[in-house]
């Protein structure tokens, strides 16, 4: 029988599944709640960086600490922020 976790977990069941897997709470709280319907879409409604101006990838490179960033052309800001943080 599933645990009840209260009302701000969604899908009990669900939930109980994931921390077994060693998912942190929080984690499995967020997983749990997303509707199925939903689950396993990615990505906002943002535009392909390729559509965004070369101003406005450096900005973005800028928040997230991109080294060499005012130096780069706009394919290589591009290429930075698609592997930003990935080792």
């Amino acid at each position: 029988m599933v645990k009840d976790h209260g009302p701000q977990i969604k899908d009990d069941e669900r939930y109980e599944k994931l921390r077994e897997k060693g998912m942190s709470k929080e984690k499995a709280a967020r997983i749990a709640n997303t509707p199925r319907s939903e689950a396993g879409r990615r990505g906002g409604k943002s535009p392909r960086y390729e559509e965004w101006r070369r101003d406005d990838l450096y900005q973005k490179a800028k928040e997230v600490g991109i080294p060499g960033r005012s130096k780069m052309q706009k394919s290589g800001l591009i290429d930075a922020l698609r592997h930003h943080g990935k080792t």
